[in-house]
């Protein structure tokens, strides 16, 4: 039997339990994306096609160390690689790192939610224009992202992670944020090269089987090449590393029908 998730937390922004956000069991703020049309791809992550999707909320900040404590302590799982190292008062606002994906996949199913799509994904970053950056396509520095950006960086712990929410500049249009760098993040689908060939137009989910499943967005290590929103990159699912981490998403439900009353 799994824990119960916890209560929404009450000191939660205000400002995301508007139209457009709520705050998910796990007391994550996340935010609303839209339903509609969208640009998939680029030249080099290819082809470049549009994709149609139902609104969705997304986390607006990578899933922290401290709500991944919290989780851990609900339920029986193996703790992530490098947790020995974690300092909850210095960190817990870093996100956590060294999860796999079966970690990542539990812990949303846990706080009611769920692992975006490689299509959800790319839409939060990229807006309905198919921007470079999920800021645009503007001059990438070091004030919109954490990154690699002097090709000097090297792990020295936790402390290379950015605080959530950071980056205020560097946010999407929908008002999510590390999108690019920080951490790569898990999304749900299984890694196909050519999955973008056949893949459908409305809603698509990804391959049904593979050998490896797909993280996106780049980390703190990455080159500046490498945390483009149309970047793909893949990994084994049971593979832990200190630059993976991962954020949830979660349906918009859909409205009940009106029932028909007869006629008298």
């Amino acid at each position: 039997m799994s824990a119960p998730a916890p209560a929404a937390d009450p000191k939660a922004p205000a400002s995301q339990t508007g139209k457009a956000g709520i705050v998910g069991k796990d007391g994550a703020p996340m935010v609303l994306v839209i339903a509609g049309e969208f640009t998939m791809g680029d030249r080099v992550f290819g082809p470049v096609h549009k994709v149609y999707l139902d609104a969705f909320y997304m986390d607006q900040y990578e899933v922290r160390t401290s709500l991944y404590a919290m989780f851990l302590k609900m339920n029986k799982r193996e703790k992530p690689y490098n947790w020995q190292f974690v300092d909850m008062q210095a960190d817990g606002d870093r996100p956590v790192i060294g999860v796999d994906w079966y970690d990542a996949e539990a812990y949303c199913r846990w706080a009611g939610k769920r692992l975006p799509t490689e299509a959800e994904w790319e839409k939060a970053a990229r807006w309905t224009d198919g921007r470079t950056y999920p800021w645009g396509n503007g001059r990438l520095d070091k004030t919109k992202a954490s990154y690699n950006w002097d090709g000097k960086r090297r792990w020295e712990g936790y402390r290379i992670l950015s605080v959530a929410g950071s980056y205020e500049t560097g946010k999407s249009p929908y008002g999510i944020y590390d999108l690019a760098g920080n951490v790569w993040e898990w999304v749900a689908d299984w890694y196909d090269r050519d999955a973008y060939k056949n893949s459908p137009t409305r809603n698509p989910q990804g391959p049904s089987a593979g050998e490896f499943k797909v993280f996106r967005g780049g980390s703190a290590l990455s080159h500046p090449a490498d945390i483009t929103a149309a970047l793909r990159n893949r990994g084994s699912p049971t593979g832990r590393a200190i630059t993976i981490g991962f954020r949830c998403a979660q349906s918009v439900p859909k409205p009940s029908p009106t029932p028909v009353r007869p006629a008298r």
